[in-house]
Parts: structure tokens; sequence; C-alpha cells
């Protein structure tokens, strides 16, 4: 960061993934915090002339608040660095690691980690057959924001008819039944020596928590902290730290698990890490940083403080 007094944060949202009103409602929040901090910010919408829009903003800062392919897969990453810009969240591999389901869950794996069986099939084999016994999901490889998920159930005859927004290759995971928990890390950095994890959100829903259950008002209740088992939510915050290391990650993240308690600690299960975690009202990692004494204030200050070029 720069010696002024007021240092220069362009804050970037919206962009060109299928998580832009996501990206725009994170973005628009941090921007309202990040000046009640004191800072000047500028936002910028994400689109093609983004490099002449940060030329012409000049910042001190980049807090990137994209979502989706190519703001948080290591394509705006990779920008930055090349423009020589410090930004918040992880950076280029750790990114395009965290992004690709697959690669990530097989360094979880080598890392020790619990995950579940999958493999990436062509869209047509996961329409012409059980690639996996049912009960499994169907998904993007490399999308967040639960776009674009089927969940093939155990009495299903057929496999899935798959909608338009599915690419020429998929992810066939098992799936893992049991409760929905969360863990936010405030990874190391410039600001903190040791990452350290927020605790533990048990996620209820009606249903699966789909994108509806994610960002609509009352789509999902947050228990925070999680009422489970002092085992339970110890394990979340090492299997957090460990997927946050084993990736390479810096600044905040958040690690998805599914629990099945009759399993006891062998029912928790990873089942991927987020780089950058949703920063809207009804998003998790805030949440959980509030629950902590911190404040959505705070949380976007310290993103900034420990924000670098590199790694």
């Amino acid at each position: 960061m720069s010696g002024r007094t007021n240092p220069t944060v362009a804050v970037l949202m919206g962009g060109l993934s299928a998580e832009r009103e996501v990206s725009l409602s994170s973005g628009r929040g941090c921007a309202e915090a990040l000046r009640g901090e004191g800072y000047a910010v500028v936002e910028i919408d994400a689109g093609h002339d983004l490099p002449a829009r940060l030329a012409e903003a000049a910042p001190d800062i980049v807090f990137n608040a994209l979502h989706g392919r190519w703001g948080e897969d290591g394509c705006v990453q990779g920008m930055l660095e090349w423009l020589g810009l410090a930004y918040t969240h992880s950076g280029v591999l750790a990114s395009a690691l965290a992004m690709d389901k697959q690669r990530s869950k097989e360094v979880f794996a080598r890392a020790g980690l619990p995950v579940a069986e999958s493999r990436i099939v062509a869209r047509e084999e996961a329409e012409a057959r059980h690639v996996l016994p049912p009960p499994y999901v169907v998904k993007p490889n490399n999308e967040g924001s639960s776009v674009g998920v089927y969940i093939v159930e155990h009495e299903a005859n057929t496999p899935p008819r798959l909608g338009p927004e599915m690419p020429g290759e998929v992810m066939v995971e098992a799936f893992a039944p049991g409760r929905e928990l969360t863990t936010t890390v405030l990874g190391r950095g410039p600001v903190q020596a040791r990452a350290r994890a927020l605790g533990v959100t048990d996620i209820i829903t009606e249903g699966w928590y789909d994108y509806e259950a994610k960002y609509a008002p009352g789509g999902s209740r947050h228990v925070v902290p999680a009422e489970i088992p002092d085992e339970i939510a110890a394990l979340c915050a090492d299997y957090a730290m460990r997927a946050h290391e084993a990736l390479g990650c810096r600044g905040v993240t958040r690690t998805d698990f599914r629990w099945d308690e009759g399993r006891g600690a062998e029912g928790l299960i990873v089942l991927e890490l987020n780089t950058q975690p949703g920063m809207t009202p009804t998003s998790l990692s805030p949440e959980q940083a509030r629950a902590q004494g911190m404040s959505f204030g705070a949380l976007c200050r310290w993103m900034v403080e420990d924000a670098s070029c590199g790694r």
C-alpha cells in the first residue's frame, strides 16, 4: 500500500461470469464499507476494458469482489500482477487450482483431507449413463454459487438431462449426505503471520443449498456458531486451514463441508474451497467474522491491508 493518507481502492465487481449479479451485490457492499473505513473508493464493473479503467483510476490497492470464471480463476489475478497492482485474496496459482474442483480435490486428497469420489466426463456421457451409482451430483467443474448443479436421486432410473448452461465436460461426484457446514479462514499474509479459522456455520435449508437458497433473503438459515460437537468444530477448523495452505491461498477463504453425523468424525467430507467468498448481505464469511466481534467494515479493511502483488 502507498503512503497516502487515504489510499485509493478500486473495487472490481460485476464481470462476465454467471455470478455477475452476486458480484455486483458483493462489490457495492464492500465499496460502501471501505468508504466508511476512510478509503477513497472507485467502483469498476470489470469488462473487456478493465486494464484501461484501472490505468485511469490508478489505485493503490485492488479489492477483487468478482466471482466465477475470469474473476477468481487466476485470469484477473495474472492481469493485476502484470500491471504491478496489489490485490486482495489469493494469487494466480491458488485461484486457478481452487476454481478447478477436480484438481483442488486431488490436492486435498494428497494432503490427507477426506473428499468424495468424483470424475470428469463429457456431458454426453453423463447424459447417456450413470457414471457413478446413484445418488450423485453433476455440476460444472469451474463454476461457483451452485450454478448448474443436478442431483441424481438414489431411485433414479435414468441419468439427468442437462441444461444449456452446462459445459462440454462436467464433474460427476458421489453424493455426500448430511449437514452443510462451512468455515472461513483468514490466511497468512502481510497482516497476519498464521492462518486462523473463524468458526463453523451450520446452513439449514428446506432442500438443496442452491443459488436461490444462498442469495435470496430467507432462502436459508445460518446457525453461527454451529451446534455441533467440539470434536467436529475442531476438525472443520483444522481441515479448512489445511485446505487453505495446501492450495497456497492467502487472504480470506471459505471451505465447505458435508457432515454425516451418524458416522461421527468419519462422516466429515471436504466439498470445496472458495478463494473469494461472497460478501453480500446474506453471505457466510461476514457472518462468521461478526460472530468473532469483527464488523463488516473491519473485515474489508483487513482484506485491503492484507493485499499484495504476487503468489
